[in-house]
């Protein structure tokens, strides 16, 4: 198909074949968004989980909430809905793992942000095209009735070819669909990954943070410190 029959097919199509090519368009950015999005997100979450638990290993609570504070990954989030939790408890680990749960839920939702566009469009396009197409059918028709009643042979050619134009609007209307499916399965293969993960490291965090050791620096000082020295009785002069 050359050049001047695709310019032909997208000036026959009109309004019908301009939306669906508008639907790809606005698919394709929405795959680019969310690549770039989700570029590293497991990569960086792992990293953090790395240092926030070798941090709670060693009961440096200060050190982990630093190190998540200076992090963009997106399971930082939940561990500073566990850190809260845990200050306003005042050192208890009651509600912790509920605080993470539902940082992660809403982590979640913002991973999947802009998806439902891609399954709008992969729904909805392929009725787009049918409508053109039938809309196409219809015109041939008519322009078929037209011909009869202006002493018309009322030939087959020219219907036949006005509903091969009308179909390329079912066509396209799939392609795009096809399209619009590909990268939302993709996606949600993909989050359902890092969901599992940011879940997982979520667990994990919360057991070290309740089995961390605990720090006693008073303890510590007085077995550090030095015995005193007994007073030995002075000898009577």
């Amino acid at each position: 198909m050359s050049l001047s029959d695709i310019l032909h097919y997208l000036r026959i199509g009109g309004f019908t074949l301009a939306l669906l090519i508008l639907a790809s368009v606005v698919a394709l950015g929405v795959a680019i968004e969310r690549l770039i999005a989700l570029w590293g997100v497991s990569e960086r979450s792992r990293a953090l989980g790395d240092t926030v638990h070798k941090h709670l290993l060693r009961g440096d609570i200060a050190a982990a909430r630093t190190a998540t504070e200076r992090s963009d990954a997106a399971v930082a989030d939940i561990f500073l809905a566990g850190f809260d939790r845990f200050e306003r408890t005042r050192g208890s680990c009651d509600g912790v793992d509920s605080a993470v749960e539902r940082e992660r839920a809403q982590v979640g939702l913002r991973l999947r942000r802009n998806l439902w566009i891609l399954a709008t469009i992969g729904s909805l396009t392929p009725f787009v095209g049918l409508f053109g197409t039938v809309a196409g059918i219809m015109r041939s028709f008519k322009d078929l009735g037209l011909d009869v009643s202006a002493g018309g042979t009322g030939g087959t050619a020219a219907v036949m070819t006005g509903i091969s134009e009308a179909l390329v609007a079912t066509a396209v209307g799939i392609l795009v669909a096809v399209q619009a499916m590909a990268f939302y399965n993709y996606f949600q293969a993909r989050l359902s990954r890092v969901l599992v993960e940011l879940r997982l490291q979520g667990e994990e965090f919360v057991e070290l943070l309740r089995e961390r050791p605990m720090n006693t620096p008073s303890t510590t000082a007085s077995s550090a410190a030095p015995a005193p020295v007994e007073a030995r009785p002075q000898p009577e002069a």
